[in-house]
């Protein structure tokens, strides 16, 4: 068993270009989706700690499983697909879950909150933007977003806001100039800066595996790569 033809070189490469970039150090979060837990073993294996899944029910089941927790102690787990209400439960029951990244509505920040208030624990979360307008995309409308994170900040004690994340359009030419989607995010992160009057510094989950260094060269603070790592992945059945 080995990573993506030379996925665990891949990864090592990219966790040292990251650290290199001597302005800002940004998250790496491997995105294991779909892969089988000794991909992500072998990551954790190379270096690597934090670690996205799309599926709630796959990342509770990847996080509990014993080799996993033997194997990879300090691990630690970003949820970063739709969050549904009636699986809640289940998202909390994430061992070491590290933050969720894809907190869009009143409602589900504060069903999150209230789950968190009986076991006393706070968990980072980000309010995920759709910066490109599509149906298809998760996240709320960028004018919405500083009322959105008022909610959070004001109603939501267990909840500690970080930052913004988006997923953008997948198909932008950059030969055109920067993404619009991350200079969106970039945007929305400013407004919510001035308008709340903030003093600590917002965080930016933008770029993904075709496009995270354009992403980093625009403030990105958290990039999500999967198939430059993990290779292609399996359609889900």
């Amino acid at each position: 068993f080995s990573l993506h033809q030379h996925g665990s070189h891949l990864l090592k490469a990219i966790l040292i270009r990251l650290q290199s970039d001597n302005h800002c150090e940004p998250r790496l979060v491997a995105v294991s989706k779909l892969k089988s837990k000794e991909y992500v073993i072998k990551a954790y294996e190379c270096g690597q700690k934090h670690f996205g899944e799309n599926y709630i029910q796959e990342m509770e089941e990847k996080s509990r499983d014993a080799e996993v927790l033997e194997k990879c102690p300090e691990i630690k787990w970003h949820f970063i697909g739709s969050i549904q209400r009636n699986k809640i439960n289940r998202l909390l029951n994430t061992h070491n879950l590290y933050m969720i990244e894809t907190i869009s509505s009143n409602a589900i920040a504060e069903e999150i909150n209230k789950k968190l208030e009986k076991t006393g624990l706070t968990l980072k979360v980000m309010v995920q933007v759709n910066t490109s307008g599509e149906e298809n995309k998760s996240g709320i409308e960028p004018k919405d977003v500083t009322s959105l994170v008022s909610f959070i900040l004001n109603n939501c004690p267990n909840l500690d806001f970080v930052g913004l994340m988006t997923i953008g359009a997948f198909d932008h030419d950059y030969n055109e100039g920067p993404n619009p989607d991350f200079q969106c995010l970039v945007d929305c992160r400013d407004e919510v800066v001035t308008n709340l009057k903030l003093e600590k510094k917002l965080e930016l989950s933008m770029g993904m595996s075709n496009d995270f260094e354009h992403a980093i060269q625009m403030g990105s603070t958290n990039v999500r790569v999967g198939s430059t790592i993990f290779g292609a992945r399996p359609v889900k059945s």
